[in-house]
Order: structure tokens, then sequence, then C-alpha cells
């Protein structure tokens, strides 16, 4: 990804603001990733990431019916349409949910079983995973932006000093949002190993 920067020799504030929107985007996409990993509650964020094979296309649960969550361990999907039920079905079956649905025709009810200790294994390391790529994500919109300053110092568009402070102004908002992502991972893994 080729990142267009207006360089001004001094101007700080705007690089700042440029990179941290950047950085902003894969904690965003973490963000949401976190809340398809199950924990002790049923959430219908479980749901939503969950697409069914219905009308010729792949679509979103969350287009083709209300999703609820009545209580702590179930989870509820009432379509709109009941032509695609069976649909709706098969692609909780096939997805990582880890529970099977029970369609009486009208509604998909899902009763979340209590979390097995190798299961909360699975997840931990899932989240190690989504937390490894977040990290990643984040250090390649540093680099892009490194080679972006290193291109404009060697064009003498900003000065060797300049560059060096931005450079170093890089490095610190990298290891915020880096600190930003490892609190989202922990706060999610005390999610899972205290159910």
């Amino acid at each position: 990804m080729a990142i267009e920067i207006a360089f001004q020799e001094g101007d700080l504030k705007s690089f700042e603001k440029l990179l941290k929107e950047h950085m902003d985007k894969p904690l965003k996409h973490f963000e949401k990733e976190l809340l398809g990993i199950r924990t002790g509650r049923a959430t219908v964020a479980l749901l939503e990431n969950i697409k069914v094979d219905a009308y010729g296309q792949l679509m979103g649960l969350k287009e083709l019916a209300t999703l609820a969550a009545p209580d702590a361990r179930l989870l509820t999907i009432q379509p709109w349409d009941k032509s695609v039920i069976g649909e709706i079905e098969k692609a909780i079956q096939v997805s990582d949910l880890g529970a099977s649905p029970v369609n009486d025709g009208t509604i998909i009810r899902i009763q979340l079983p209590q979390m097995s200790s190798s299961r909360r294994d699975e997840l931990l390391k899932l989240l190690g995973k989504k937390t490894e790529e977040c990290r990643v994500s984040i250090r390649n919109v540093r680099k892009d932006f490194h080679n972006e300053v290193r291109d404009a110092e060697k064009k003498r568009i900003v000065s060797e000093d300049f560059a060096q402070k931005l450079s170093e102004h890089m490095q610190k908002i990298t290891d915020e949002f880096i600190k930003k992502a490892d609190q989202l991972h922990d706060k999610k893994a005390a999610e899972i190993g205290h159910i």
C-alpha cells in the first residue's frame, strides 16, 4: 500500500494524525474480530460473521434473520424468509461456533455448551494468532510511512534531522498501538479464562 504524505518540514502534527488514522484501521479490525471469539456469555456477535449461501449468493446472517441472545447460553435466529432456514442451519453447522443448531421450522436455537478446557485453549491460541496479525499490520503501516519518510529525505523534501525526528515519533506511536492491541488481547484472554 503506497501512502501519499504531503511533507512539510516541521509539520509533525499532520504526520502524526495521518499515521494514527492508518494504524487505527488494523486495531478497529482486531476489535471487530474479538467480538466473534466466544467467551462464556452468548452474544449475537458470535453469529454476525457467519455467511449463508442464500438466493444464489453468500450473505451475512444478520441480513437474513433477527438475531438474539435471550439468556447467557442461548442464541436464537429467526429468519425473515422461512425458505432459507435450512441454508442458515447448514452455515451454522460448518462454522467454528462449536455448537449445534436446533431448527423447529420457524426459529433456530443454539444452546451454547459449557466451554471445555481444550476449547478454551483453542480460543486462546486463536486469540494469540489474531493479536499477532494485528501487530504485524500496525508494523506494516509503520514500514510504509518509514519508506515515505526515507524517500522524502532522499529527494531533499525534508531534512535529515526532521526525518530522524519523524522516525523516532513513528516508533513511539507504533509502540502505543501495539500496547493497545496487547491490552485488548489481555482483556479477551481474561474473559476466556474465567469461564
